[in-house]
């Protein structure tokens, strides 16, 4: 029954149904008809003669390494664009005239660069400059830039060589006149500073609360930590023959009693035990501790007159034994901190030595102890005040210091703060509640 009713039909077995698409190709050529077209075609170009330029037989295949080569159009390198794509490994490459592979050029994707400027008395040199390269390596940076101190260079001439040489970040490894020289050089530049503890005094880093040590941590937080604008001061001082000289300091500083302190700090004894050795300086120099007459003005605030032991002109209020000068002191306030010491007799410097060591340092730690000195009655042995900078002048020259150096002597000074004009390095998540 099946077969009867298939005898009579035109309809095509399942296997030959049309296709949809039949449609669209319905009027163009079949199979048969294209192979035909490509033979003559093949035959044409066989009888075509060969161009006169050509080596080539008519209907001969073309040499593939004589097709590979440079055709007469491109003689110069610089006709070939250069290619500065990544490939697959991530490495920057550049293609050279014969087709070759080339490094890219340092300009041209350049790697971060730290510089290590360090004294070779304070600082083990050899170790730091191990850790530096070695971190630098981890982090991707390129080899980094050493730089020593030496008597004639504290570090400010080296440093200005290091930025010249567009460094990412600078670390100082020294002591406090190290620190405050390289400092000196980078104000404003916007380079990060990283400070190694490596000194006796380590004013700054104490005063930064910097891990002092673990000179490790703070050569890695140039490379994973946080930064902090914070204040620098500039001093200009007049000599008594009327040169100026002008320098900045980190820390503090200061004019006559605390400068004859230093000055009279014996260099070996500081060395063999650090900033003790100012307590020495300090009897050395209490006897003949005489009061000058001063004239000072803060900016915007009325002229003074009066006579003094002597005038610090602070960044930061952290003294080593935990001694607090100036408790409030605010490293990124944009304000220097000032404090005229003028004790009268005995009695006046143990008030000083009262309200440093144990007001300061104790007493304003507790509730009670804030308590206590709220009903205190006031005295003028220590006073304090607070502004963008200081004009003094002196009745005669008067010794000076800065960050822990002697600068000599001056009749009058100008001091002024560059609010957040240096970048420090701190370690991430470093605290600066306080700072």
């Amino acid at each position: 029954m099946a077969a009867a009713s298939g005898a009579g039909d035109d309809t095509p077995p399942d296997d030959l149904a049309p296709h949809p698409a039949d449609k669209v190709y319905a009027d163009g050529p079949t199979t048969g008809e294209l192979d035909i077209a490509a033979a003559e075609a093949h035959a044409a170009d066989a009888e075509r003669p060969a161009a006169p330029d050509s080596d080539t037989p008519a209907g001969a295949q073309p040499d593939p390494e004589a097709a590979a080569a440079p055709d007469d159009v491109i003689r110069e390198p610089e006709d070939v664009e250069p290619d500065t794509t990544d490939d697959e490994t991530g490495q920057a490459r550049r293609v050279g005239p014969e087709g070759e592979t080339r490094p890219l050029a340092d300009d041209g994707r350049p790697s971060p660069k730290a510089a290590l400027v360090y004294n070779p008395i304070k600082a083990d040199g050899d170790a730091l400059r191990e850790t530096v390269s070695r971190l630098s390596a981890e982090a991707g940076w390129s080899e980094p830039l050493f730089y020593e101190t030496t008597v004639d260079d504290l570090g400010d001439d080296v440093t200005r060589q290091a930025l010249a040489e567009k460094v990412d970040a600078v670390l100082v490894a020294g002591g406090d006149g190290t620190v405050r020289a390289v400092s000196e050089a980078m104000s404003g530049s916007g380079v990060p500073l990283a400070i190694v503890p490596s000194g006796t005094g380590n004013l700054l880093a104490r005063n930064l609360k910097l891990p002092l040590t673990d000179p490790s941590a703070m050569v890695a937080a140039v490379f994973d930590g946080d930064t902090l604008d914070m204040d620098i001061g500039w001093c200009r001082l007049t000599r008594p023959d009327g040169e100026i000289a002008e320098h900045a300091f980190v820390v503090m500083g200061g004019i006559g009693l605390d400068a004859a302190m230093i000055a009279n700090t014996r260099p070996e004894l500081k060395k063999a035990v650090g900033w003790v050795a100012y307590v020495d300086g300090a009897a050395r120099a209490l006897p003949r501790a005489k009061s000058f007459r001063v004239m000072y003005q803060l900016v915007g605030r009325r002229l003074h007159s009066t006579k003094v032991q002597s005038v610090l002109f602070a960044n930061c209020g952290s003294l080593p034994a935990g001694l607090e000068l100036i408790p409030e002191a605010s490293i990124a306030d944009g304000d220097l901190d000032i404090v005229v010491f003028q004790p009268k007799g005995l009695f006046g410097w143990l008030f000083v030595w009262r309200r440093v060591a144990w007001d300061n340092s104790v007493l304003r730690r507790f509730r009670a102890g804030r308590q206590v000195l709220a009903l205190r009655t006031k005295d003028n042995s220590v006073v304090y005040s607070r502004g963008a900078g200081i004009d003094l002048a002196a009745q005669e020259a008067r010794p000076v210091q800065l960050d822990g150096d002697e600068f000599g002597e001056a009749t009058a000074v100008r001091v002024h703060v560059a609010a957040g004009a240096l970048k420090v390095v701190l370690p991430r998540g470093h605290d600066t509640d306080g700072l």
